[in-house]
């Protein structure tokens, strides 16, 4: 099973042009496609990210749609594509909604994903939040934290037995027991649910400390020991000085100055960094994805 070892931090990225909400995609996504996307996966495979991530979305209503967009290629075909082209980084879901599919058809998706990338695979689901999406698959939205409760074991199970209640299936996943399962959300009840049954914790944000705190506490009173995933999403960053208004907020400058604001708002039991960066092209993106991963992890990486 893919886990963060002892003492270390490592880093990965959700893919841009896979997902465009307008609260963060950058003007060159829009008209961007499968090459860049493709392009900025290969440079993360080459540069030691732990991962690639793609979100998960049906269809979103119009008045989601002003701010969340409509672009959101589904997570599994993605990635089963970007398997094909990548060899070590690991390949998560960030997040699919659980909820949306019985945990068999689940379960069946992310062994295959597995199978397929040699043992890459990363699930990381969520209860999700789009009251009319749900409605529109048939799904209630009121029961979804009751579905992931019920669901993630399920899951776990599916992933680790070919057989459940008398149902087999095949392929097996390459990763021994299963893929790790990341649980994701920054609610109260998300973290709890994080705490009791997941491999891991994905915020859907910036962690902080109170987050983590409650996090490990209620892991150590369910009496679950051994790695656990604990995340936080970086403030956006731009590696080196800008010579272009990146906008507030962004964390620029060399190798140290970078790393010492990331540590400074990282949480103290926080051992993934999900980095996002600021550019104005595919290229530059996948400049900024080189350079971070030369010059900055090397600072982030030892806990």
């Amino acid at each position: 099973m893919i886990t963060v070892p002892a003492g270390r931090r490592i880093y990965g990225i959700q893919l841009p042009v896979q997902s465009q909400s307008k609260s963060y995609a950058a003007d060159w996504e829009q008209s961007a496609g499968v090459d860049d996307i493709a392009a900025m996966a290969t440079t993360c495979d080459d540069n030691g990210y732990a991962y690639v991530g793609v979100c998960d979305h049906v269809a979103l209503p119009e008045q989601s749609a002003a701010t969340m967009g409509t672009q959101w290629v589904d997570p599994m075909s993605t990635l089963g594509w970007l398997a094909g082209i990548t060899s070590r980084v690991g390949l998560l879901t960030h997040v699919y909604v659980l909820p949306y599919r019985h945990p068999l058809v689940a379960a069946k998706q992310f062994a295959t994903l597995d199978y397929v990338s040699k043992g890459r695979a990363i699930c990381g689901v969520g209860a999700g939040h789009v009251q009319r999406e749900f409605e529109a698959l048939g799904v209630d939205f009121h029961s979804r934290g009751r579905a992931m409760n019920d669901g993630v074991p399920l899951l776990a199970r599916a992933l680790e037995s070919e057989w459940v209640d008398g149902l087999g299936a095949k392929p097996r996943p390459v990763q021994n027991p299963r893929p790790p399962i990341w649980i994701a959300g920054s609610s109260p009840s998300a973290i709890a649910r994080a705490a009791r049954l997941g491999d891991g914790w994905l915020p859907q944000g910036p962690s902080n400390q109170d987050m983590v705190d409650s996090l490990l506490t209620q892991r150590e009173a369910a009496g679950r020991d051994g790695d656990v995933m604990v995340g936080h999403i970086t403030p956006f960053i731009y590696v080196g000085t800008p010579g272009w208004d990146v906008g507030e907020g962004v964390v620029t400058g060399g190798a140290d100055e970078i790393a010492d604001k990331v540590l400074a708002g990282t949480a103290k039991g926080a051992n993934q960094l999900q980095v996002r960066f600021k550019s104005r092209s595919c290229a530059e993106q996948c400049d900024q994805l080189a350079a971070f991963a030369r010059d900055v992890a090397p600072l982030l990486t030892t806990i």
